[in-house]
């Protein structure tokens, strides 16, 4: 039997990797890698076999059941088979069922640990997670629930934290607004989005609470996080501020154009 090494590729910059996860990946026999892990990423194993297993909101995702099988039998096969992950597999990663299926076949599995894409997303903003005399509890939650689990009671908990960050969320994310307004979030509280943390092509946006609710479109296609609480509020003011400028040079740009000469 070989090894299984679920490691965490990062928030997406090939080089927020561990240096572990990138030592383990240049010996890896078998990589099973995640649709969020960048190509880059996967030149660290240039001598493995790659095999997609990917898993994004609203598309054809692997079953996890096949994962699973697939792991195990890959141990079968090779001394050094590597799960990886984006960010970290232990937040959001489905971590837990590979590590019992491995365990249920007598597979020896070892977790390694990455950078999650809050944090990344975090450093990305410019603005701490938590801050003395204003954030002291930061939550980190997803409102999405798989197919055939009981709805999730989540919005309670990240209405009350200080700081708050939401995870496949950014879809729906005037509804969940909404939600969170029905559990007491106040409508002027501050929230930033991310996509793309850590990439060349990262994108940030400020609004409020009462904001989110009324967006219609975010024009979101990558990975993105909801930040929520009063430590993104000069941030999310100076992007409102901007944007609101941009729209209105915009207009006038428009108005000169439909001007008779």
């Amino acid at each position: 039997m070989g090894k299984v090494y679920l490691i965490g590729a990062g928030p997406g910059a090939a080089d927020l990797i561990t240096l572990r996860g990138a030592e383990i990946l240049n010996r890896a026999d078998i990589v099973f890698y995640d649709a969020l892990v960048h190509p880059e990423t996967l030149a660290f194993a240039p001598q493995a076999k790659l095999v997609a297993v990917g898993k994004r909101c609203s598309r054809i995702s692997t079953d996890q059941r096949f994962i699973n099988r697939n792991l195990v039998e890959a141990a079968a096969k090779y001394a050094v088979v590597v799960r990886l992950k984006g960010g970290d597999p232990m937040l959001f990663g489905r971590a837990q069922e590979e590590i019992e299926a491995l365990a249920t076949a007598g597979v020896t599995c070892e977790v390694v640990p990455g950078v999650t894409s809050a944090l990344a997303a975090s450093a990305e903003i410019g603005v701490s997670l938590t801050r003395r005399g204003v954030s002291r509890s930061v939550t980190f939650a997803t409102p999405r629930v798989g197919e055939g689990e009981d709805t999730s009671d989540w919005a309670p908990s990240v209405a009350s934290a200080d700081t708050a960050v939401l995870y496949m969320a950014a879809g729906q994310a005037a509804e969940i607004a909404r939600v969170l307004e029905g559990s007491g979030m106040p409508p002027a509280t501050p929230v930033m989005i991310v996509e793309n943390a850590s990439l060349p092509d990262a994108r940030q946006i400020g609004t409020t609470l009462r904001g989110l609710m009324k967006s219609v479109d975010l024009q979101i296609h990558g990975p993105a996080l909801l930040f929520f609480g009063e430590v993104y509020r000069e941030r999310a003011h100076a992007l409102i501020a901007a944007a609101m400028l941009e729209d209105h040079a915009a207009d006038e740009r428009l108005q000169r154009r439909a001007s008779p000469r």
